[in-house]
This record gives C-alpha cells, structure tokens and sequence, in this order.
C-alpha cells in the first residue's frame, strides 16, 4: 500500500501506560514544541480528562518527573477567577483530536477549538471561538508539567500583540534548576490584559492573560536557553506567517524526514507503528542554538556555533543502544554535529557527559554510555577530522577521575575498576547528582567492560596500539563478577556484586536489585556482546548457553504463542526492573539479548523472538513498550522491523533477522538500500534462509556499515521453518580469545 507517512504518524502513540511521549506538534529535533498539559509528569496522558494548557517543551518518552510543559497557553472564554492551571483546566473529547506528524487539533468543552503547530524554535496555536464568545488566552509562567517546579518566572506586556519573560525550572532527574526565555506574540491586537502574581519574582502562580475583540487567535511562543534577544530573534521564524503556512511548512519538514525510509506494510495500522516510531526517533536531540547560532555552554557562557547545529539533551543510556546508530546510518551530517556537540560539552564542561539536559549534567543513570556513543559515530564517520580530539576526551574519561569540584562524576567506580577491576558495591558512596556508579557497581562494571572494548577497536584503528591492548583486556573485566557457585532455575553461574574489599555480596539472589541498575544479573549477564565466546565458556559451553537463552525468553512457549506470551511470561509494566528472569522488553540494559541468539549461533531463534516482540508495538496510546526514552524503544522498533541490529558497539556490523515487509529502500546519504522479503508478512513466525548481498550470496549472518552506505541491495528467502533456516557462523567478537 501507499503511504503518505505524515498521514500515518499517530502521535497519540505512546501517551498511555507510561510511554510519556507527547502528542502535541513539533519540527524534527526541535527546540520549542506545542502539546497539551494533564496531569501526568510527562504532560499529557490519554486517559487523562483535562487540558490544563498547550506547554512549549517537552521530552518525549523519558522516565523522570522535569520534563517541560513550560509558558504554558489556554484558551478560555473569560479570566479565571482563580490562576491555577488546576482549577482552570479545560475538559476535552477524543472525537475529533488530531495527532499527526507537525499538527494536533483538538475542541475543549465550550466548542473552542485548539491547532498546535510548530517552527524549529517556536510552537504555533490557533484557537478558533465560537459566536459571541469573546476571546480570552491565559498565559502561564509559574507552572508546567505535573512536578515539575518552576522556581521563578517573569513576564511582560512587550506591546499590545507581545509577551515576554523568562521562566527558570527543575531540571530533568534532580539537576539543577535552568533558565528559559521566551517571546509570545499574537497574531491581532490586545483589547484588554492582566497580570497576576507581579511581573516577576520568586515561585508562585504567575502569568498573563489577554483578552480580544474577535477571533480566531493565533499564538507563537519562541524559547531561547540564552537570553531574551534569543528568543526575540528566533520568533523570526513564525512572525508574520499564517497558521495554515507554518503548518504547511512542518508536515512538509517531516514528509522529508520520515521519507528516508519506505516500507509496504500489510495494513494502515503496521504503517502508523512503523512511521511513528521513526517520527519518535527524529524528534531529539533538540536543537540547542538559536537562529543566530549561539548557545549557552556548559561552562554557562554563551558561545556560537558557525555553519553547524549545536544539539542538546542527551539520554545516553539509552540511546547509544540503537537510537545512535539509527541517526548515524539515516541522517550522517546531523551525527557529525551531535558529536561535535558532545566534543563541545568536553571542551567547555571539561568532561564528556552521562545524561545531558540543556546545559548541565544530570549524572543520571551509571556505566559509561558516551564512549559506545562516540565509538560508534566513529565507525559510521561522523568524526572524520575530530578522530584523535574525541579519543583522547574518551580515554580521559576510561582512565580519569573528575576533579571533585567539577559537576561531572564521569566513570565514579574508576579507581576500583582500573585496580581491581570491577566497580565496587558501595550503596553509600557519595554521589553529585541522580545517580552514582558504585551503587550499582556490578551494572556499572558490566557497562564499562563493554566501553573498554568498543574504545579498543578505535585505539587500534587510530594507531595506540598500547591503549587497544589495554582496553582490550578490560573488555574482560566482566569475568571478574562472575560467581560460578551461584545456581538459579537449574542454571549456575550468574554475575555477583563486590564490595570494596573484594569480597561477594552475601545475601545475594540472581532475581534481587543489589549491584544492579533497572534491572538483575539475569539482564545483565547477557551485556557481554565484545566477549561472547568467554560468556559462553561461563554459561557451561553452547548448549547450556542456549538452554539459558531459551529460558530467559519462554522461547518453546514463544513459538507457540508469540502475542500471548511476550504479555505473560516476560517482564510486564515499564518499572518491573527486579524480581526478574526473564527478558524485559521495556528496558535498556537488555535490548540487544534477541541478537545474543545470533552470536552463540542460533540465529534463526533472533527472528522469532523479534517477530514476537514487535506484537507488543500496537496503533494505540499503549503502543510503545515502556518508557519510550528518547526515542530509544521506537529506534528499537524501527530497526527489529527492516531486519538489521547493531548490537555489537564499535564493530558496524547489523546483525541479521528477518524483516517484517517484503520491501523497505532506505533513502541514504550516498545512494538507496532496498531490503526485499517477498515472503514477508507480520502474521506469523518467520526465519532467514539465505542472504544476497548486490546479487552474490552473503552467508554471514551479518552486514557491515561500509557495504551499506553506498547503497546496496539486500534480498532476504525466508521460511516458515525453523529447520530450513540459515545456520550461518557468528561474527568474531572484539575480545574473544583474551
């Protein structure tokens, strides 16, 4: 079938059950936003009743309280008589709300109808009144989103069509309050105005309301994180344009964006999860310069970026399991700019980041998830020129304390891990932010081992020989927790948190949180990609290794109920991180486990267990599994759908499965990749039976990065029978053998 794939994004996707992604309009990677604001700590939540306003940021699908909803808008038919965005707040109805990609509409009870539209750095309404109403809009500075705390705020009647001010908020888990500035105006003159709560100040219900002689009434907001002049400037982008134009202008922005990638779906529904999740994906970082080129660094001067964007907000976590690489393969000059956005956080922060929100580190989150990150816009050579600068940020950082003044705590469990070679369990080690290595010192040792290794073979390449060598052996230090006494489910040997002392952790269970972040040792044991030949040594050789597979993911019930059973046996709810043994598709740490099948040899079992877990993304608001973080679930899906997977960091190998359509070109920078699947359909369990790669049989059950960015054509024979699936050899792991 056809598709327009602006028409097929649904952006209510993902707003229930905790997605926390938002519905509202936005140009991809853009600064400024337009979305409802409920109740929930996200924003917006389907089920949720009331609109309290139309916020101007947001982050889509992450899993902390801050997330925006900032200079919040609503229309209503006279003042409140009292400013609380949770008296106010407007009821709404389904019937008729509009999610698409860069439009949402929706009609508030009383018959006003609200469009949100968006420019890169401002968001657009419309609201359209019904007869005899006169138009009022309330515009609020002292609340966001749902917890989230504005500390202060300011506005100011610029002229009788224009507001200004500032608002200065929590930042994102438990950072440090931040300053946003902003600029509204409207699109026809004030008949009247009032303020409440003083033009600025400290915390406290505070904003602006205007009233005017008729309607319908368009509203543009532009944010700047640098000043005022900032935000004035960027509302260049929509001042004197019409809605139906900007509007025009963004679905067409996303047309281009989400047209990079063509699929044949069966159905409208396989369509709408598809494109939504690439709509997910393109939608951060966000564009942190404003139209001028500058923005506020992290060693909070202001500083300009000159023919190139400057991105923000950086859940590396998360991201730097697929999200990453999914940017780096579809839009290669905006990864070379996310690196040198990160390369530029080091050279003004003095440090490289872990989770970056707007101009700080949050310390969210442990391991060390910026060295896979920029080892693998490396390999896809999104660091041509900048190779030797973002090494030597990195091997500070493998190698490096922070001083303890500085706001970044880097790799906190360094000093164990490089002398001992694990991360100690220390569930009192202090920490500068959310989160603190040590507290998850076994989590936390698996992650590092795995940076080791993919920083290794950038070492090599570069010519430290001395360095790959050296991390190289780190790839191992995994070995270091792994108990081979500890038996659970008939399977022994599990990884085991140390203290200090080198000691075990007593009291330990395989299923239990001690040592481990979001997630338990039977999560965990699996991050091991670099080294799967020793991991396999430790498992008890190949068959147990994949008796253990099997049993992580219920695979012979999987093979007989795929829908049922990803819903029942595996981890279910976004926050089940523990008192887990099975794989938990709402989470990080063990997105990659499907392809584990791939690296022991059983590739064949990869495809069944993806086919399975793509019935978990649905066209509904529950249709993203767990947090969407970023992106990150969605990027998940886009790349388990066309049948490739980088699970091993700093290799750029995709690993193989079977594709989900019978044909997807993807439009990349030096010419098309086409996937074709004839056989190809959603509707049951399929497998690889041989491979062609430009029309010469390919019998790796891999596709490195340079045979795919020039264009190629990749044509997949599938089968309905497991015994007539590929059987091809793993690829070699980047510390097997050490």
């Amino acid at each position: 079938m056809t598709t327009d794939p602006v028409r097929a994004v649904n952006t209510f996707i993902g707003t229930k059950d905790d997605g926390n992604t938002f519905p509202g309009a936005s140009m991809p990677f853009g600064m400024a936003h337009s979305s409802p604001i409920g109740s929930h700590y996200a924003g917006y939540r389907y089920d949720d009743p009331v609109i309290r306003g139309f916020g101007h940021f947001f982050l889509s699908g992450a899993g902390c309280w801050e997330q925006g909803g900032l200079v919040s808008v609503l229309p209503v038919d006279r003042v409140p008589r009292v400013f609380d965005h949770r008296r106010y707040g407007a009821r709404y109805s389904h019937e008729g709300e509009v999610g698409e990609a860069g439009y949402y509409r929706v009609r508030l009870d009383g018959g006003i109808t609200v469009e949100s539209t968006a420019t890169l750095r401002t968001g657009v309404e419309r609201f359209t009144f019904p007869a005899g109403v006169t138009p009022h809009v309330l515009v609020n500075v002292g609340q966001a989103n749902d917890r989230e705390p504005v500390f202060a705020s300011s506005i100011r009647v610029v002229d009788d069509r224009t507001l200004a001010g500032s608002v200065t908020s929590q930042a994102f888990c438990g950072g440090k309050p931040y300053t946003t500035y902003f600029t509204t105006t409207f699109d026809r003159p004030f008949a009247r105005t009032g303020n409440w709560g003083g033009a600025s100040g400290g915390a406290g219900l505070r904003g602006q309301w205007v009233a005017f002689a008729d309607g319908p009434v368009t509203a543009a907001t532009a944010l700047s994180h640098v000043d005022a002049d900032g935000a004035d400037r960027n509302l260049a982008e929509a001042r004197g344009k019409s809605f139906d134009a900007l509007r025009e202008a963004a679905q067409e922005a996303w047309r281009t964006e989400l047209s990079s990638v063509e699929i044949t779906a069966e159905s409208a529904d396989d369509a709408a999860v598809f494109y939504t999740a690439l709509y997910h994906v393109l939608l951060q970082p966000l564009t942190g310069n404003d139209i001028d080129g500058r923005y506020r660094g992290f060693d909070d001067r202001v500083h300009t970026a000159d023919g190139w964007t400057y991105y923000e907000y950086f859940s590396l976590w998360d991201t730097y399991r697929a999200h990453n690489q999914l940017l780096a393969l579809l839009r290669p000059e905006r990864a070379r700019d996310i690196a040198r956005s990160l390369l530029a956080i080091h050279e003004q922060g003095g440090w490289l980041p872990r989770w970056a929100y707007a101009n700080q580190e949050t310390n969210t989150m442990t391991g060390d998830p910026v060295t896979p990150f920029l080892v693998d816009l490396w390999r896809f050579g999104a660091l041509d020129g900048l190779e030797e600068q973002a090494y030597r940020a990195l091997l500070q950082n493998a190698t490096r304390l922070p001083p303890a003044g500085s706001p970044f705590e880097g790799r906190a469990g360094v000093e164990s891990y490089l002398a001992n070679g694990f991360v100690q369990f220390d569930p009192h080690h202090r920490k500068k932010g959310q989160d603190v290595d040590p507290h998850h010192g076994a989590s936390a040792t698996f992650e590092y081992a795995l940076a080791d290794a993919s920083l290794s073979l950038m070492a090599e390449a570069l010519g430290h020989k001395e360095d790959a060598a050296a991390l190289r052996r780190r790839g191992l230090n995994y070995r270091t927790l792994w108990d081979a006494s500890v038996t659970d489910r008939g399977f022994t040997g599990f990884p085991r948190p140390k203290t200090a002392d080198g000691r075990w952790l007593a009291r330990f269970t395989p299923q239990g949180q001690d040592g481990f972040h979001e997630g338990t040792a039977w999560q965990y044991q699996w991050l091991v990609q670099q080294d799967v030949p020793g991991l396999v040594d430790l498992l008890g050789g190949a068959e147990r290794a994949a008796a253990r597979l099997d049993d992580f993911f219920a695979y012979p019930d999987l093979v007989a109920d795929p829908a049922r059973t990803v819903r029942e046996k595996w981890v279910v709810g976004p926050y089940n991180y523990y008192n887990q043994f099975r794989y938990n598709p709402n989470n990080e740490p063990d997105l990659h486990a499907p392809w584990m099948y791939v690296l022991i040899g059983q590739p064949w079992k990869t495809s069944a267990v993806n086919r399975a877990a793509q019935t978990l993304f649905v066209n509904a608001p529950n249709g993203v599994t767990g947090n969407d973080d970023l992106g990150t679930m969605s990027a998940w899906y886009v790349f388990s759908a066309l049948g490739l997977y980088p699970a091993v960091p700093g290799t750029g190998r995709f690993l193989l499965h079977a594709p989900r359509y019978p044909r997807t070109t993807i439009h990349l920078a030096g010419g098309s990749l086409t996937i074709t699947a004839p056989d190809a359909t959603p509707a049951r369990l399929q497998y690889i039976r041989a491979v062609t790669l430009n029309g010469t049989p390919h019998d790796n059950t891999w596709i490195d990065h340079e045979d795919l960015v020039a264009g190629a054509d990749v044509d997949v024979a599938l089968t309905d029978d497991p015994a007539e699936a590929d059987r091809g050899a793993p690829p070699p792991s980047p510390c097997a053998g050490g």
